[in-house]
């Protein structure tokens, strides 16, 4: 798959919503209707590449099951469609941040003032630490 956002149409189209009953917010209603909704997409369906399903794996962390299914539950709202608004975005940020490939980090540079003032504070530091020894009374 190319790029975030045919993945993105993808997993929303292959989206299982099942929707329970939540706990929090809603009064006497809560009790009545199932308002949260629990969204399931199997990641291999979205034929990711080998780098973005290994970065995804990890964003997604235990919320990916061993069958290779992401599952997202949302229930900070009250209402039904809402909390279906919330997990649809939730999935869309997780599959744009895998797609993200991480900066390289770039390789700090000494020059030779800062290498020698270094080595002079641990040369300082070792003689702090040798002078803890045991105190002989020669």
């Amino acid at each position: 798959m190319a790029s975030a956002d045919d993945a993105i149409e993808l997993a929303l189209s292959h989206a299982r919503e099942s929707f329970l009953a939540a706990t929090g917010p809603g009064g006497q209603n809560v009790n009545k209707v199932a308002s949260a909704v629990q969204l399931r997409v199997d990641v291999y369906a979205l034929r990711l590449t080998p780098e973005v399903f290994a970065r995804l794996k990890s964003l997604a962390g235990s919320r990916m099951t061993a069958a290779g299914e992401v599952i997202l539950a949302a229930r900070r709202f009250r209402t039904q469609e809402a909390n279906r608004a919330d997990a649809r975005e939730r999935l869309t940020a997780l599959i744009r941040e895998a797609h993200e490939a991480p900066r390289p980090r770039a390789k700090s540079r000494l020059n030779r003032v800062g290498k020698e003032a270094r080595i002079k504070a641990k040369k300082s530091r070792g003689t702090v630490k040798a002078a803890r020894g045991k105190v002989r009374l020669d």
